[in-house]
């Protein structure tokens, strides 16, 4: 991201009043997520740095199994089927989500090798099937 860009307001004011009510946790997909784990028995902390001294939370840890989970907004996280771009001030916007992909894509790379598996959910995604995939990396084999 240009030094510039973070001078220049990503959006016009209703619209960066409408980003600032967005819930950091706790969201539609998060919440039905986590409904499919606890009712195929799985026990879990929510929005936790997986390793300590990490700033970045995933939304569902399991520390002894050294697995986070990441249910990640198509829009915030450029989806790439539902993935949409704004055309009022498009160039910060890409630079925003491509930092968003990088970040995370850094987030994958450094619990991984920490031994930690990393699973990651679109928020499109049916939450019995996600938790499945869930739920394999927490027990593998079962």
């Amino acid at each position: 991201m240009t030094p510039d860009a973070r001078a220049t307001p990503p959006t016009d004011a209703a619209t960066s009043a409408r980003f600032k009510k967005q819930k950091r946790r706790d969201t539609k997909p998060e919440v039905a997520l986590r409904k499919e784990l606890h009712r195929a028995g799985l026990r879990y902390f929510v929005d936790k740095p997986p390793l300590k001294g990490m700033r970045r939370r995933a939304d569902v840890v399991f520390p002894r199994r050294r697995v986070a989970v990441y249910v990640d907004g198509c829009f915030w996280h450029s989806c790439p089927v539902h993935a949409t771009h704004p055309r009022n001030n498009a160039q910060w916007w890409a630079d925003k989500l491509a930092a968003n992909v990088a970040r995370d894509r850094d987030t994958d790379r450094r619990l991984d090798e920490a031994g930690w598996t990393v699973v990651r959910i679109w928020e499109h995604e049916d939450p019995a099937v996600a938790a499945v995939r869930v739920t394999e990396a927490v027990r593998p084999g079962a």
